[in-house]
């Protein structure tokens, strides 16, 4: 029986509770004055919202400084450095660097069974002369001898151009030899 008056009760006071929060620090202030009508002395607290503030404040500053500074300072690409002590030469590797691509795009597209080995071959030819390239761009950074190793830069680039000429020319050699024998072969 009491379970129903206590149900009742609920209900007809539903529409009047107050479900509001708080404001803030009304704990402290309910125990400060509860303190003082006991009598009892407190301390006066000190305020940790204000210094973590600006703490956290100048953290995230600190923090966006640091990574502003390791972007803005990243170490500058060998080519970068080679355009640096010689832009004569970042010009010409570009223009070298994009007939090699051009010629290479020509013999990946006559890759054929009877050209994939001398086209695989080519390319490891190719690859090693792309790393003696990168050599002697490092020893042109470390300081070494400009002139002699510019000279022997160019010289690979020339290199590498020559060795695509020639491999296309024997491409179209058994290009030819493989019609005339398709030509000459009957059924």
């Amino acid at each position: 029986m009491k379970k129903d008056t206590i149900d009742e009760l609920f209900i007809e006071l539903q529409d009047k509770m107050d479900y509001a929060e708080p404001t803030t620090g009304h704990q402290q202030r309910f125990l400060e004055k509860l303190n003082e009508s006991k009598g009892v002395a407190t301390l006066a607290t000190k305020k940790k919202n204000s210094w973590m503030l600006f703490l956290s404040v100048a953290a995230s500053f600190a923090i966006l400084l640091s990574v502003g500074y390791f972007q803005l300072n990243t170490p500058s690409s060998i080519e970068e450095k080679v355009a640096e002590i010689s832009p004569e030469a970042s010009k010409t590797q570009f223009y070298f660097a994009n007939l090699i691509e051009e010629q290479i795009n020509k013999l990946n597209s006559e890759k054929s069974p009877e050209t994939e080995k001398i086209i695989n071959d080519t390319m490891a030819q190719l690859k090693k002369l792309q790393l003696n390239y990168t050599k002697m761009e490092q020893d042109l950074i470390n300081g070494g001898n400009s002139k002699l190793i510019l000279s022997a830069m160019i010289t690979n680039f020339q290199t590498r151009i020559d060795l695509l000429n020639e491999v296309m020319i024997q491409i179209e050699n058994i290009k030819s030899i493989k019609k005339s024998n398709d030509e000459n072969y009957t059924i």
